[in-house]
């Protein structure tokens, strides 16, 4: 035999010898009953049984754990992904929180502006409040939040954009609002001459009052109505001044009123003059405040000269009374109030 081939066997008897060794250190000897020779025998051992008994119940062993280690991770701990998507929205929630937070502190100061609109600088100039429908308005159409729905917390963010939506309604009528509102400032000086506000009998002629502003039993008809103006006694020819600057609407002759004269004003304002003996007026002419419009009768139903006089506001009469401290002094108006107040009736009145 070759050298090298003993060589080879002796070193590859010796490796095997020492292998045995090894493994029968590492395992310990077993030995396994025979019922047929009533002794204890060593159990041989072999490879594929280590493996069977000592590898593979670890090995599955790590694996359930593993396995049950991961599943308490997803549900209990999560991803590093899903902790980050968790806390973002968590942040998320809180911003739309406070946003809307916000807004309901917008809405409530929106709410003294359009307060102070309405019941302020509206009534100051005499203009129409802006109804609580046309502030809000609507939204039509398909659903304008349809994007928003489908998420955890789609009805905080419906919620949201629909205040958004109110406020910025609200602000686009507010805005358009104010610019009336300095449409009525930049007109408040014609306005204030167009407004009532002298008596049209001047003070040294006025003989005294009549009936006032009110409900009272008429002496020609008979029956109890309105008195929709007051009645000035004056003697017959007296200048009659428009109480405010207008248009003539009417001049001319008119059931019950005889010879009248209606100035509109514009702004809703409407003066009456009833009974004239004389019109210096035509239909359609322009009149400016203390121009002479008339002369003081007793023609339609009324059988002593006086004038009776009413304010229409949007059709409907007021109490003269309330316009007739412009032209007046404190001692004339306060005078003229207490004379109203004694409830004379003039006889011969419409």
């Amino acid at each position: 035999m070759h050298p090298r081939l003993k060589i080879n066997k002796g070193f590859s008897i010796k490796l095997c010898s020492d292998l045995n060794f090894k493994l029968s250190v590492m395992i310990k000897i077993k030995y396994k009953f025979n019922p047929e020779t009533l002794k204890f025998e060593e159990e041989k051992f072999t490879l594929g049984k280590f493996i069977y008994k000592k590898v593979l119940p670890k090995i599955a062993f790590s694996v359930i754990l593993g396995i049950g280690l991961g599943v308490v991770a997803t549900y209990y701990i999560g991803s590093p992904a899903e902790r980050d998507a968790k806390n973002e929205n968590l942040k998320l929630r809180n911003d739309f929180s406070l946003l809307k937070t916000h807004l309901l502190g917008f809405e409530e100061e929106l709410a003294k502006i359009q307060n102070r609109d309405d019941n302020v600088y509206r009534t100051i100039f005499e203009a129409k409040p802006v109804s609580k429908a046309e502030r809000r308005g609507g939204f039509g159409g398909v659903d304008r939040y349809e994007t928003y729905r489908g998420y955890n917390n789609s009805d905080l963010m419906v919620s949201t954009a629909y205040n958004l939506d109110v406020i910025s309604r609200e602000m686009i009528v507010q805005s358009k609002s104010f610019d009336e509102v300095v449409d009525l400032v930049k007109n408040k000086e014609k306005m204030l001459a167009c407004i009532p506000s002298i008596q049209p009998i001047a003070v040294k002629d006025l003989k005294r009052f009549g009936s006032p502003f009110g409900m009272r039993f008429h002496p020609i008809l008979h029956i109890s109505r309105l008195h929709a103006g007051v009645d000035l006694t004056a003697d017959a020819g007296t200048k009659i001044y428009a109480s405010g600057a207008g248009t003539v609407v009417v001049s001319g002759v008119q059931n019950g009123y005889g010879n009248v004269v209606k100035i509109n004003h514009g702004y809703g304002y409407m003066t009456v003059y009833g009974h004239c003996s004389k019109l210096l007026v035509e239909a359609g002419q322009k009149v400016n405040r203390g121009d002479v419009i008339a002369l003081v009768g007793s023609t339609g139903l009324s059988t002593a000269p006086h004038l009776h006089y009413e304010v229409r506001i949007n059709n409907t009469p007021v109490n003269p009374l309330n316009f007739y401290k412009g032209g007046l002094s404190e001692e004339e108006y306060q005078m003229l109030l207490n004379a109203s107040n004694t409830d004379i009736l003039f006889d011969e009145e419409n």
